[in-house]
């Protein structure tokens, strides 16, 4: 085995050769977060929507209202068609 190969090859891939790193004393980059305004849009969406309740009382009371005193009245024929276009809408 020749040593002076071993010397030709190391060479060529700067084995010998090391760089010394230097410090850095003061960050001058930091990491920085920015929001679309349509991401603050959905943000200010979501929180409404969370806020909201579910049930809207004011509806519920006023149904009942009707119902006790009977004067709450649901034709049949709107409300087989409200089922049936939203049936239909589902499937598209």
């Amino acid at each position: 085995m020749r040593i002076d190969a071993f010397n030709k090859v190391s060479q060529v891939y700067n084995a010998n050769k090391v760089n010394k790193i230097k410090k850095t004393t003061g960050n001058s980059f930091s990491d920085k977060l920015e929001i679309s305004q349509v991401g603050q849009d959905y943000r200010v969406a979501k929180n409404i929507v969370r806020q909201t309740p579910d049930i809207r009382e004011d509806k519920v009371a006023d149904i009942k209202k009707r119902m006790e005193s009977g004067t709450y009245n649901v034709n049949m024929q709107e409300v087989a068609d409200k089922l049936v276009n939203r049936y239909f809408d589902e499937l598209v």
